[in-house]
């Protein structure tokens, strides 16, 4: 039986156009690796949230960072971010002196990468990221609070936030705003754009003047989703 010739074959395949069957069956196969990245890597942690309460992971852009930083800077007390992703907010907010800087992240891969983030800037003593669902987080002696959510769930979390924050504390919400609280203050322009809120609702001071970033925000991981 005679073999067949390696670059024959290539150049035939080369040529050849895909038929529907063929590239319905590429389609289906590119189809079932995504989603095996997705059941791999995103997705652990997420059977036990409810449908209606869990969150696609989406990371912070440099410019939004820097935005949560200018509207948090010079507050005391604890800094948390609820669904803390890849770590890089609580990491900044550390370097910009907000201590403790705790972050909430229910992935145990998105939690690994935080740590390995602030292991690599010499902070793996000095910030804290815990394998947590955000919405059994206890935030009565949280002073700041930073989300980037969907806007599906935000009127459930206003209602957490309701309950458990303590007087004069402080929620920053990225790319959407609170559905029912009135800002005090806004930066940004798009996607870019986050509110802060004073609890009570409707603020403690009026208008707030942030100025600009106390620190400059770590440039997005390569490793970030989106």
């Amino acid at each position: 039986m005679e073999q067949d010739d390696p670059g024959e074959a290539l150049a035939e395949l080369r040529g050849r156009r895909l038929g529907a069957r063929e590239l319905l069956q590429a389609a289906a196969g590119s189809g079932l690796a995504a989603y095996a990245v997705w059941a791999l890597l995103l997705q652990p942690g997420f059977r036990r949230v409810p449908l209606r309460l869990q969150v696609p992971y989406v990371g912070a852009s440099a410019r939004q960072m820097e935005h949560v930083l200018s509207l948090l800077r010079g507050r005391p007390g604890k800094t948390v971010d609820l669904g803390s992703g890849d770590g890089r907010i609580v990491l900044a907010a550390h370097r910009c002196g907000l201590r403790p800087a705790v972050g909430y992240e229910l992935n145990p891969w998105l939690v690994g990468l935080a740590r390995l983030h602030a292991w690599r800037a010499g902070c793996a003593g000095s910030v804290c990221y815990r394998r947590e669902d955000l919405w059994k987080v206890d935030l009565r002696d949280c002073r700041n609070v930073s989300v980037f959510l969907a806007p599906s769930v935000l009127a459930q979390l206003e209602d957490k936030l309701q309950a458990e924050l303590p007087e004069g504390a402080r929620v920053v919400s990225g790319r959407f705003p609170l559905p029912t609280w009135q800002p005090v203050a806004v930066m940004g322009e798009g996607v870019d754009r986050v509110w802060a809120y004073d609890f009570p609702r409707g603020g403690l001071a009026g208008q707030a003047s942030p100025g600009p970033s106390c620190a400059s925000a770590p440039g997005p991981s390569s490793s970030q989703a989106g």
